[in-house]
């Protein structure tokens, strides 16, 4: 078996895909105009995530639920950069700290509340 996507019910699946292709560095493989709207978004090492609207199921608070509680992270060479590019762009730094390990970890949301993370490694995981 093979993971191939995470998947998450967002209010305006468009906005939120389009955000994160412009701004996480995701591209949208396939993408619907029809409800549920599906965004399936992919990294350039192909983990996927799939991002709709669907009606008929509870849409999460994703702006009152702590993002240490569930996001979706992304790797950086350059926090600082990046966190400044990100702000400029609509995101909320929530909350920030280093593990005993000395990984910097940055909890931020994009501009619809839906968490995520940067994480700076001093060594890969993978």
């Amino acid at each position: 078996m093979k993971l191939e996507h995470s998947a998450i019910n967002v209010k305006d699946a468009k906005a939120v895909a389009q955000w994160w292709s412009e701004h996480l560095g995701m591209r949208i493989v396939m993408e619907s105009d029809e409800p549920p709207f599906m965004h399936f978004l992919a990294d350039d090492d192909g983990a996927m995530m799939e991002i709709y609207a669907m009606a008929e199921a509870e849409v999460p608070d994703w702006a009152n639920i702590d993002p240490q509680s569930i996001h979706f992270a992304f790797t950086t060479k350059d926090m600082d950069a990046e966190q400044a590019r990100l702000e400029a762009g609509g995101a909320e730094v929530v909350a920030g700290r280093t593990s005993p390990a000395g990984d910097r970890l940055l909890f931020l949301r994009d501009p619809y509340g839906t968490p995520f993370q940067l994480v700076q490694r001093p060594r890969p995981l993978l």
